[in-house]
């Protein structure tokens, strides 16, 4: 066997480095050449500095890297690591020359799970639009002056508070129904569904609002669940989604018959008809004072312009007419005040009533009839009221009723419930 020459060191063309300048030659290339970019892997043997860089490894099936992120870029983060956690991670190669190896310096971290969350969104919102779950022929007309709205949310959640305060500004006049429901979490989409469906049952609503404050994907994730997108477009009565902030969308926004950016925006844009047509009647009123005192200051100009022309003529017969037309003059006045102010008060009332038919107020007074009717039906064949006609309830040891006297045995005790109380008695 032959030995390997080794090449002669010093000849032309050959040059000797240092294992340092090696490593730079080395750490230059893969810097220069590579560019930042996404890197999906697990993480494993995480450890946070007290300096608070944070050092871990990223792994999968075939191949792992080193990793770190430095403390300003740790502390912006919003995902706390953890091993055995899948994420993307972007950042830049490098290398740590003192030992020769290659890590990634990692800038931002997300979860894996956004990914595969953005991924069966667009799918979904692919399968509903091509049903025509979306279609804009399929939503109603939103109405202009509700006036009983159910809202499905968290009684709990800013956005009910916001909805109710922006409302209460407005001074509208209608009543909110809030359907209490979760908005997050396992199980929100089923107990929002559940809400819609009591709502079209109780029959009594004329707008819906389904919604919830802003959040990150994960956190609105149950208004783009199925069966709530498909409850939201299948709901007989029209629906305003209004969930999370302007830049966030999710699928039941598609399937709603109109979309709010925010809980506070569809309390803007319930109540507008309503704020327009009570600016009218205000404007109304001050158009109605403003003819009045315009009237009666022309009647007064008039009035000094006789009183003046009467006293120039001096003859008992002119001043005579003059009363006579002074009087004429008021009588045609007053009528016309008369008439103007009554025709003013008209427009008004109307106004009046008609704000008044659109309150809630009567259709509430209807129900509580209702309700007392059915309640003193109730209490007619209660069982108390049975006894206080003179009946008596028969009840054994266990305080059941007896309704036969078959099967009683004699000395059996029984207790016998009249209208005052129960006194006990005994089979012979």
């Amino acid at each position: 066997m032959s030995r390997r020459a080794e090449p002669p060191l010093g000849e032309a063309g050959d040059r000797v480095e240092s294992v340092g300048a090696f490593t730079r030659r080395v750490k230059t290339l893969l810097e220069t050449n590579i560019r930042p970019g996404w890197v999906r892997g697990e993480v494993s043997n995480l450890r946070q500095q007290a300096s608070g860089h944070v050092y871990f490894s990223l792994k999968d099936s075939e191949a792992q890297v080193s990793g770190v992120m430095f403390r300003g870029d740790a502390a912006r983060q919003t995902l706390k690591l953890r091993d055995g956690l899948q994420v993307l991670v972007y950042g830049e190669i490098s290398v740590y020359e003192p030992r020769g190896q290659y890590q990634l310096i990692v800038r931002a971290v997300i979860e894996d799970g956004v990914g595969r969350l953005q991924q069966e969104f667009e799918a979904l919102k692919q399968k509903l639009a091509a049903e025509g779950l979306f279609a804009p022929e399929r939503k109603r007309p939103i109405p202009p002056m509700p006036g009983v709205v159910g809202f499905i949310t968290s009684p709990t959640g800013a956005a009910v508070q916001d909805f109710l305060r922006i409302l209460t500004r407005r001074e509208w006049r209608g009543r909110v129904v809030v359907l209490p429901a979760k908005v997050q979490g396992e199980g929100a989409a089923a107990e929002m569904v559940a809400m819609l469906e009591t709502a079209a049952t109780l029959g009594i609503f004329d707008l819906i609002v389904v919604g919830r404050g802003g959040g990150s994907l994960e956190d609105l994730w149950a208004f783009n669940e199925e069966p709530l997108v498909r409850a939201v477009a299948a709901c007989p009565v029209p629906v305003i989604s209004a969930v999370g902030h302007e830049i966030d969308f999710t699928l039941c926004d598609f399937a709603a018959d109109l979309r709010a950016e925010t809980p506070s925006a569809a309390a803007e844009l319930i109540s507008s008809h309503f704020v327009a047509a009570l600016d009218r009647v205000k404007q109304a009123r001050e158009n109605l004072d403003f003819g009045v005192r315009d009237a009666v200051a022309g009647a007064r100009r008039d009035l000094e312009h006789l009183q003046s022309r009467l006293r120039l003529l001096s003859p008992s017969a002119q001043v005579e007419q003059g009363f006579l037309r002074l009087d004429d003059l008021a009588n045609r006045l007053a009528a016309s005040l008369r008439s103007t102010v009554q025709e003013r008060r008209h427009q008004l009332a109307t106004a009046r009533s008609n704000l008044t038919r659109l309150s809630p107020e009567l259709r509430i007074r209807q129900e509580s009839q209702k309700l007392l009717s059915l309640w003193k039906r109730l209490q007619s064949v209660s069982p108390e009221s049975v006894l206080q006609r003179g009946f008596t309830i028969m009840r054994d040891e266990a305080g059941r009723p007896v309704t036969r006297k078959a099967g009683l045995k004699s000395g059996r005790k029984l207790a016998a419930e009249f209208g005052d109380g129960s006194l006990p008695v005994r089979v012979e």
